[in-house]
């Protein structure tokens, strides 16, 4: 049974850790430092904002030093590491600054919005009602002026920026003014970018008028899996006041050591890191585009973000286009969303963005076998396996 186990580990390991190109968005790698922290001593030990163990004096420093990095590193007044993941930080903005029946706005699912603060998902039990944002699929964004209009005509509880498809930045600063005038807390769903604007290389949404910025750690991000919360002093001392035990208890110490490397990583080359992530898309849509691959947003130079778009009409056919690139070690989701995070962070420049996109073409276009493109994408994984813009 042992045997079984470890081995399938250990053929993922192979597998996707060095014989794949990751271009799914939302993945990213961590260091080897960093990724040591999990399995540390912390994996075993509770702490808690009561005092209630003992034993915990090292774990209450390293998460005051990785809050104070986090606030530094957003110019946040507060900062809390303990959301499990990006889903529970989006729950902690929900539950604590709506009531039922309140109204928010925010990104649809349709339009590339976060589907679990659509519809049926987080409003099916908070009993909150969305709306969405007036949004143009040609330039990929929230329509501003529209927007502005929409929220002095319903008065929302909250607005939301942020999505899952994020090619560009948000109009935050002018329709956080209108939110503001008719006293809707504003939240940013940074999920996606949280690494881009740490390496302020996207844009800046406390300075441009969002009352709390929140999201997961592990996309752009270089971190491990979970959530993080950052706010003004009114907003984020209300999320430290009931967020335990309410939404978190063990908030998972080993995560919250490695998330405070992460983030002295980011400090230290984190603009460098996120310059290189944009270039690094803007490459690979630049190259799929004259190759004659659907990619959205030519006009606009395709996308400010990690992502890059291909339209392929919807789920089914996107599906059969990620089904195709499985086979040849070229991983993406069923989007079909591309993310340059993880390849940039293994070192990847716009010289490996031109190949990658030579492989999809093969693929995808000349219709080369599989196993050739395979062997190709392996050797190229292969020359990229160091961890970049990091201590080591």
């Amino acid at each position: 049974m042992i045997g079984e186990i470890l081995s399938l580990v250990k053929q993922h390991e192979e597998w996707r850790g060095q014989e794949c190109l990751n271009l799914i968005p939302s993945e990213n790698v961590m260091s080897p430092q960093a990724r040591a922290l999990l399995s540390s001593d912390l994996t075993h030990r509770y702490t808690s904002s009561y005092k209630f163990y003992m034993g915990t004096r090292f774990i209450d420093e390293i998460t005051a030093y990785g809050e104070k990095l986090a606030r530094g590193i957003f110019n946040a007044e507060i900062a809390d590491l303990r959301p499990l993941s990006g889903h529970i930080a989006d729950l902690l903005f929900f539950a604590n600054f709506t009531k039922p029946r309140d109204t928010v706005i925010c990104v649809s699912a349709t339009d590339g919005g976060y589907p679990g603060m659509w519809k049926n998902a987080l409003p099916r039990f908070l009993k909150y009602k969305t709306v969405a944002f007036p949004f143009s699929k040609d330039r990929m964004n929230i329509k501003t002026q529209e927007a502005i209009e929409l929220i002095h005509r319903v008065k929302p509880k909250a607005i939301i920026f942020g999505a899952s498809l994020f090619l560009f930045p948000h109009p935050v600063k002018e329709v956080a003014k209108a939110a503001h005038e008719t006293d809707a807390h504003v939240g940013y769903d940074g999920s996606h970018v949280m690494g881009l604007i740490a390496g302020k290389a996207f844009q800046d949404p406390l300075r441009e008028g969002a009352d709390a910025l929140f999201g997961s750690t592990h996309k752009s991000f270089f971190g491990p899996q979970g959530g993080i919360f950052l706010a003004d002093k009114e907003h984020g001392e209300k999320i430290k006041k009931y967020l335990f035990p309410a939404y978190v208890d063990n908030a998972h110490w080993n995560r919250i050591a490695a998330l405070t490397l992460v983030l002295a990583e980011m400090k230290e080359f984190g603009e460098r890191y996120a310059r290189q992530v944009i270039k690094n898309a803007q490459a690979l849509a630049r190259a799929l585009c004259d190759y004659g691959f659907p990619v959205v947003c030519r006009d606009l130079g395709f996308t400010l973000s990690h992502q890059v778009f291909l339209d392929y009409g919807g789920y089914k056919r996107g599906r059969a286009i990620a089904e195709k690139l499985e086979k040849a070690n070229i991983v993406t989701d069923c989007g079909v969303r591309l993310g340059t995070c993880e390849v940039t962070r293994r070192g990847m420049k716009e010289r490996e963005m031109e190949q990658i996109a030579t492989l999809m073409k093969r693929l995808l276009v000349d219709k080369d076998k599989p196993s050739n493109v395979k062997n190709e994408a392996v050797r190229l994984a292969k020359e990229f396996q160091r961890v970049v813009y990091s201590f080591e």
